[in-house]
């Protein structure tokens, strides 16, 4: 029994052990199924080897170019600064914040889209279906898009307001929900510093209207109101004399774009006139213009013996007034005896 038992377990090994000829055959099914295979691996690996190295150095090129535009931008703010022409534009270090801050962003969404093609071209060269991938990626953004809208719009107002150099840091503004100067300019939030030293943090998708006091020029005007009896064209040629004189001196010849006008009359009433005078400033710089000029047309006035409405009143020389005018006509119960006394005294016990 015992010896039978055994026989059969050594039949059993010697028929699991493998065989050399058992060897060979799988070795050829192997070599023959990799033979077959061979060409489709090395096309697969070729097609992700070039769609990669086509991915770098179209990104490379593309952010170079990208830098290039940048350094020329840069390049041409230097040659205006210094210039007459210079000062009509925004400051260089805004401008160069700017377009660093624009290099920044298009940078990233060039890589974020090149990468991006990349990685779904080579996911279907394994034949992966891409389909159920999109429709997660599109269901994924429509949900994130929702919950952060406002985020979404922030970002999307911040892009297009440094793209469309609406304001930057430095400049004065009035933004609807706050105003003062900006002081950091970002993609989702504008910090402004107030009148009053408050700092104010502003979503960019808020604001809905921008006024900016920095860019361009500003205008100063100045009413002058005077006596109506005055002579006008005394009070135009004192205005333009003194005018003149300011734009002729230091520092107001920088800060004024333009020669001070005499505009006219900008109304006329029974005992006064007012007199319009305008100028074209520097941004920022018309009120300071304003407070010089009123300085020196009163100064101006005074020695050419113009009166300005609401100074010194004028002395008048009038008739003597007669002292019994304003006196009230003798009532008759001022004499004691006269019949109205009379009846008015109280009986006499």
């Amino acid at each position: 029994m015992i010896l039978s038992v055994l026989s059969a377990a050594n039949d059993t090994g010697s028929q699991q052990q493998p065989t050399l000829k058992d060897a060979q055959e799988q070795a050829g099914q192997a070599a023959s199924w990799v033979e077959e295979n061979w060409s489709d691996w090395l096309a697969v690996g070729l097609r992700v080897l070039l769609i990669v190295v086509i991915a770098a150095v179209l990104r490379v090129v593309i952010r170079r170019a990208i830098t290039k535009l940048i350094e020329r931008m840069n390049r041409t703010v230097q040659a205006v600064d210094g210039t007459a022409f210079g000062g009509l534009l925004v400051n260089v270090e805004r401008r160069r914040q700017r377009s660093h801050a624009i290099g920044s962003v298009l940078r990233s969404v060039a890589s974020f889209v090149i990468l991006g093609t990349a990685a779904l071209m080579i996911l279907s060269t394994f034949d992966i279906n891409l389909a159920p991938l999109l429709a997660s990626a599109g269901v994924a953004g429509v949900a994130i898009g929702f919950g952060a809208r406002n985020l979404v719009t922030d970002f999307l107002s911040g892009v297009f307001m440094i793209l469309e150099d609406q304001y930057g840091v430095g400049d004065t503004i009035d933004a609807g929900v706050a105003s003062g100067e900006v002081i950091e300019v970002g993609l989702r939030v504008t910090k402004l510093r107030g009148a009053e030293g408050e700092i104010w943090y502003v979503r960019n998708g808020e604001v809905k209207r921008i006024g900016n006091l920095s860019q361009g020029w500003a205008t100063a005007g100045v009413d002058v109101t005077v006596r109506a009896d005055e002579d006008l064209d005394k009070v135009k040629t004192v205005l333009s004399e003194a005018g003149e004189a300011m734009s002729k001196a230091e520092p107001w010849n920088e800060m004024l774009w333009g020669p001070i006008e005499v505009l006219g009359l900008d109304s006329v009433l029974l005992d006064s006139m007012v007199v319009r005078v305008s100028a074209k400033t520097m941004p920022g710089k018309a009120l300071t213009v304003e407070r010089e000029l009123r300085w020196r047309i009163k100064r101006a006035f005074d020695e050419a013996g113009i009166r300005i409405v609401g100074g010194a009143p004028v002395a008048v020389d009038e008739p003597a007034a007669d002292p019994t005018a304003g006196m009230a006509a003798p009532s008759a119960y001022a004499s004691a005896t006269s019949p109205q006394s009379l009846a008015a005294s109280p009986l006499q016990k």
